[in-house]
């Protein structure tokens, strides 16, 4: 395999690992951003929103909201 041929194909992979990833953590914090909806009606959608690279301004938020440190809120999520 020449050079550049791997170099595709190893970018290829970890794009579409990437993706799959992405993808992934998206579906797993739609189903927790539901479950905190459902028992914490003042967090707005807004709050909730998922952005990439931005998950610690989001926790913050959220944790203000609620009067939690961000560890509190992390227990919350996982234990939903």
């Amino acid at each position: 395999m020449k050079h550049a041929e791997y170099f595709y194909l190893t970018k290829f992979h970890l794009n579409l690992e990437s993706e799959i990833m992405n993808t992934t953590v998206k579906g797993y914090w739609n189903v927790k951003k539901e479950k905190l909806k459902q028992k914490y009606p003042d967090i707005k959608e807004k709050d909730l929103r998922y952005n990439e690279g931005k998950e610690k301004v989001m926790l913050e938020i959220i944790g203000y909201k609620l009067g939690k440190t961000e560890q509190e809120l992390l227990n919350i999520i996982v234990n939903l």
